[in-house]
């Protein structure tokens, strides 16, 4: 049996119309030989509204009825386009999360998955041509209902095409695939052809918004091929797979970024062993992730610790803060929400020196202050402000070439 997972995103469910397109593609798959599972979002628009009727009914919504509350967008998807394949002749039935089972852990809201039934879901195969699955959803070992997380639904395809042993799973949004920037910030933006797992990982972690990193750590884990497409179009899209010498080639392949930064500085803390420990388990606790961090050199014994969170922990972390700035003697805690992350992109980067150099060299003659460094193997990452944000994405991005066609 030949399975294809097809993802399609709120986009692409958002009415009538662009669900005959959904259908569209998945009678392509259909035609081609492959039995087909379609994991589907909720319509565009509609976890906003469920998420805004849960807080007008609560000040403090619990964390497990939101998610009950918000799983049912997904339900509405694919219970309304199993009745248009039904209609238009082609075996089909929807499944919830909790059907199959998609088995996760308990963390409301962003759970993570442990296990998937994948020899339920070839037995329904072998009854229905295609199979619809509520994306973004999953179940606790005891039966309560979960969600994966804004973007989970890629997740949830991911990690069913691994279940299924499928050999491709293709990501439908509206956009052609993967470019090497945001084309509404760089009108040279170019669409990638083939990108690796890492890069796409990078990307994904530092501000790109095609695919949640959970599903190409899902891809990467199980070398399941990604392919990111248009349901608009015709186009071939982007495949995420694994690296390749042609990949090494180019130094950088992508330029990154995230507007949802904010930098946090307790001033004057004692430069003494177990520090770090105190300031950052509290923020582990609380389920914070930190970003970038840096501490400056120690003078007079005291030192200073900069890090950065998302915008949403930031007034959780600075209640967290000031009690730690309370307990350790530092003498102020500070912020700023101007600023922005910005991330150069490249497996190239393993086998060439002079990446960060040429970064940093070209944002000096635009007068750009970099407030933070962070690298990987393949990645540089650098926090300004804000207000260079666009600037500083469309000269790096012809610094490196990314405007050229390399094919």
């Amino acid at each position: 049996m030949k399975i294809l997972v097809q993802k399609f995103g709120g986009t692409s469910v958002a009415n009538l119309e662009c669900m005959r397109k959904v259908l569209l593609k998945v009678r392509q798959g259909l035609d081609n030989g492959y039995k087909v599972v379609c994991v589907l979002s909720a319509r565009a628009g509609e976890t906003n509204r469920l998420l805004a009727l849960a807080s007008e009914w609560s000040q403090t919504p619990d964390p497990a009825e939101s998610d009950v509350l918000v799983s049912t967008g997904e339900q509405v998807s694919i219970a309304l386009f199993s009745m248009l394949l039904k209609d238009a002749g082609i075996r089909a039935r929807s499944l919830l999360g909790w059907q199959i089972p998609i088995i996760t852990d308990a963390t409301s809201g962003s759970a993570r998955i442990h296990e998937i039934n994948g020899d339920k879901l070839k037995k329904l195969l072998e009854e229905n041509d295609v199979l619809v699955v509520a994306g973004f959803q999953g179940m606790t070992e005891d039966g309560r209902i979960t969600t994966l997380g804004r973007g989970g639904s890629d997740t949830s395809a991911v990690a069913l095409a691994a279940a299924l042993d499928s050999c491709e799973c293709e990501i439908f949004t509206d956009v052609n695939g993967v470019y090497t920037t945001d084309p509404n910030i760089c009108s040279s933006a170019r669409k990638i052809d083939k990108i690796s797992y890492d890069e796409m990982l990078e990307m994904a972690s530092q501000g790109a918004k095609v695919l949640h990193i959970r599903s190409v750590e899902f891809a990467k884990k199980y070398k399941v091929p990604v392919h990111v497409r248009s349901t608009f179009s015709d186009d071939p899209g982007t495949l995420v797979t694994q690296e390749d010498s042609t990949m090494e080639a180019l130094l950088v392949s992508g330029i990154a970024f995230d507007k949802d930064q904010a930098r946090v500085t307790l001033h004057g803390l004692p430069d003494v062993p177990g520090i770090a420990a105190a300031i950052f388990g509290p923020l582990s606790e609380a389920g914070i992730l930190v970003d970038m961090i840096v501490q400056n050199t120690s003078q007079d014994g005291h030192t200073d610790m900069t890090f950065t969170v998302s915008r949403k922990d930031l007034k959780k972390t600075l209640d967290l803060m000031e009690d730690v700035a309370r307990k350790t003697g530092a003498t102020e805690v500070a912020h700023d929400v101007n600023v922005a992350k910005i991330s150069a992109i490249g497996v190239g980067m393993r086998n060439h020196s002079g990446v960060a150099a040429r970064a940093f060299s070209t944002l000096n003659r635009e007068g750009i202050n970099i407030l933070m460094i962070s690298t990987s193997e393949i990645k540089i990452t650098v926090l300004i402000e804000e207000k260079y944000l666009e600037l500083a994405v469309r000269i790096l991005h012809d610094t490196f070439g990314l405007d050229w066609d390399i094919n």
